[in-house]
């Protein structure tokens, strides 16, 4: 698995690295306990060897905890299990002289960490994931059962299972688990990895790669969506439609950098200004949109306000050149309104406005009056 990771999946990102390093921690962790197999029983180079084994053991656990969590959309904040992987193989050097001891303090912890690694794939995630997670449930249970069975022997049984290698049924069951687990486990890891790069891919597709709103596909995608909720629940509903001001003398007099920092400026002005539900997309070059959900033109209006407040401060202090747009608000009038009457009645708003002179905007409300919302003088 160690060396069968890496090839398969290639460049990654932190939750596959931790699993990564998690499995070789874990395969190094039984090669120094094979090791130490082969030194003198009870000598420092022993004790070094199987201490250190212990530690690889329980931070490869600690690490795959990470992982797993990160993968279920949640932060790889493993406390108990990174705390247990600092203090096994402290208590494992201290107390090895007593041979019951290390082999129950050992064997007990690291099933107490494979049952809370468990216990936390086990949990709803946070994000859509496959199953996969069962895989690893699975195989943690498993491992958890032989490891906490040996533990108990070694230390309340040391007669009938003096050695790691006796010829003892645990050991037996411990065998056929990890070749059974191993395969289990590496599967889990792969399909996990590859769930991940889906979602990656699904929002590269739907992200705007410049500015990292949505893009015109995703945004009527998921305004068409709203609607319908709209409609279904009968609550107002509103879509903005805005557009840069003189953004072509932009690009010409100060370069296409600078039109490109000034698109990035917009959208993250629209990110802080929205509220949470509304869909924030841009439309196609300049032209940015905005679904407000649970809306009427004041509120539509008053997100304009702020907007163009967050954006003539933030322009001057972040881009060194003023910014200002035009655009039109339109409403949810009807029941059987559509997305792309209400966008065609935006869209008419915005041009009336950039015809009075731009930096200003222009709603039509539930009744189909136009009303003139804001201006921004000092940019026109």
């Amino acid at each position: 698995m160690a060396a069968a990771l890496p090839a398969v999946m290639g460049k990654v990102n932190a939750a596959a690295q931790r699993a990564q390093a998690g499995v070789v921690l874990q395969a190094l962790g039984w090669v120094l306990l094979l090791l130490s197999g082969l030194v003198e029983s009870g000598a420092w180079a022993d004790r070094l060897l199987s201490s250190l084994s212990m530690a690889c053991l329980a931070g490869g656990l600690a690490l795959l905890a990470g992982a797993f969590d990160l993968w279920c959309g949640r932060p790889a904040l493993v406390r108990i299990p990174t705390l247990i992987a600092v203090v096994l193989p402290v208590g494992y050097a201290l107390g090895f002289s007593s041979y019951p001891f290390r082999v129950g303090w050992a064997n007990g912890l690291l099933a107490l960490q494979m049952a809370m690694v468990a216990a936390s794939l086990a949990r709803t995630p946070a994000v859509p994931v496959g199953r996969w997670r069962w895989l690893l449930v699975v195989s943690l249970l498993a491992q958890m059962v032989v490891t906490a069975w040996r533990g108990l022997l070694g230390a309340f049984f040391t007669e009938s299972y003096p050695s790691f290698l006796s010829p003892h049924p645990v050991n037996y069951a411990f065998a056929i688990v990890a070749n059974a687990t191993s395969v289990l486990s590496l599967v889990g890891i792969l399909l996990a990895h590859r769930d991940e790069a889906a979602l990656a891919l699904e929002r590269l597709a739907s992200l705007d790669g410049l500015t990292g709103v949505f893009n015109r596909r995703a945004w009527l995608a998921k305004a068409n969506i709203e609607l319908a909720v709209s409609v279904r629940y009968d609550h107002p509903l509103a879509v903005v439609m805005i557009d840069l001001d003189h953004f072509k003398q932009i690009n010409d007099k100060l370069g296409h950098e600078a039109g490109d920092r000034a698109l990035r400026l917009v959208a993250n002005s629209l990110l802080a200004t929205a509220r949470t539900g509304d869909v924030v997309g841009r439309y196609g070059g300049e032209e940015f949109c905005v679904l407000m959900n649970h809306a009427d033109s004041a509120a539509a209006n008053a997100f304009d306000r702020r907007l163009r407040e967050r954006l003539t401060d933030a322009a001057s202090r972040e881009l060194g050149f003023a910014l200002s747009y035009s655009a039109g608000i339109a409403m949810r009038t009807a029941f059987d309104d559509s997305l792309q009457a209400m966008l065609a009645r935006a869209d008419a708003t915005l041009y009336r406005a950039k015809a009075q002179g731009r930096a200003r905007t222009f709603t039509l409300d539930e009744t189909g009056m136009r009303l003139h919302a804001m201006e921004t003088p000092s940019a026109c």
